[in-house]
């Protein structure tokens, strides 16, 4: 049963294996969360939020497990992605404009990392391993608010 769970923690991790992509496994993750938001999604922002929520804290419990067999941080997490850009999207319309925006602030905030995104990767035990995109998915979503509010 131990092993039957581990390895569900690292399927989940791997955002269904798609971590294993040798290029760029953040980059994918990213998009297969953007076709999700895309064609799948509930438009309701309560229940977009509650599946943002849950995805959250699985993906701290499998981030965990995943830290625990690959060490600190291992690069073919990208549940943490998958997270961080349902969060980007949050709450906006679906259009052509933020499903690129989207990706691009996204990973820009993703990648460099400002403050205190860098600080909140040294959580441990997998809360490091979502926080950090988390808030870069804040900071990608209050970004496309604002556009919102100024068209």
């Amino acid at each position: 049963m131990k092993s039957l769970l581990r390895n569900g923690a690292l399927f989940i991790s791997t955002c269904a294996g798609t971590g294993f992509f040798p290029i760029a496994p953040g980059t994918i993750g990213t998009g297969v969360a953007l076709v999700f938001w895309w064609f799948l999604l509930p438009v309701q922002p309560l229940i977009a939020l509650a599946i943002i929520a849950f995805s959250f804290f699985i993906g701290v419990w499998s981030a965990g497990i995943a830290e625990e067999v690959w060490g600190a941080d291992p690069g073919r997490v990208n549940w943490d992605e998958w997270v961080g850009t349902l969060i980007t999207v949050w709450f906006l319309p679906k259009t052509l404009f933020v499903l690129i925006a989207a990706f691009v602030l996204f990973r820009i905030f993703d990648i460099l990392k400002p403050w205190p995104i860098y600080r909140l990767e040294k959580l441990p035990d997998g809360w490091g391993v979502m926080a950090d995109d988390v808030m870069a998915g804040i900071y990608s979503n209050l970004i496309l608010h604002f556009v919102f509010m100024w068209m």
